[in-house]
């Protein structure tokens, strides 16, 4: 399983807000309410959250819209010098994206029993022979995401 060493800094706690406020407009979209920010060195930063429903795409999620956002505007599909925050544990899509574009830093917040593929599922990172491991930081903010998960999922239960 990936290393979860590290702690959370004061920009970290930022940067999670803003994926956090980025779920909260998926959940005004009837979205499932995931958020993500990508940040680069210099502070510049894209985020989107989930739009699969939106978008009728089922990789719409607010990791790959924001990773992709990022690599337009800089131009470039490597996203060296950036950090990936976003409100749960990426899936083996979002996950493997962040690897192929050489995210330095994935910060995330609640843990995904069902499609978690940075440990509680499956782990990405534990891929023998991968060019790229990126730092890993989970569990940031977690309890705010998990409420804001299951209060979605309990009223599309109803």
């Amino acid at each position: 399983m990936a290393d979860l060493s590290s702690v959370a800094t004061g920009p970290d706690l930022r940067w999670m807000e803003l994926a956090m406020e980025q779920a909260r407009l998926a959940l005004d979209r009837d979205e499932v309410p995931v958020g993500a920010v990508v940040v680069d060195d210099s502070g510049r930063h894209w985020s989107d959250g989930n739009r699969t429903r939106k978008l009728g795409q089922p990789g719409a999620h607010g990791e790959k819209l924001a990773m992709e956002a990022a690599c337009r505007d800089r131009g470039d599909w490597r996203l060296s010098g950036c950090t990936l925050y976003t409100t749960l544990e990426p899936c083996l899509m979002c996950a493997g994206m962040a690897v192929l574009a050489r995210v330095d830093r994935i910060v995330y917040g609640a843990w995904d029993k069902r499609f978690g593929a940075l440990g509680s599922v499956c782990d990405v990172l534990d891929m023998p022979g991968l060019n790229h491991y990126p730092q890993l930081l989970g569990g940031v903010m977690a309890a705010e995401s998990s409420q804001l998960l299951r209060g979605f999922f309990r009223s599309h239960r109803r």
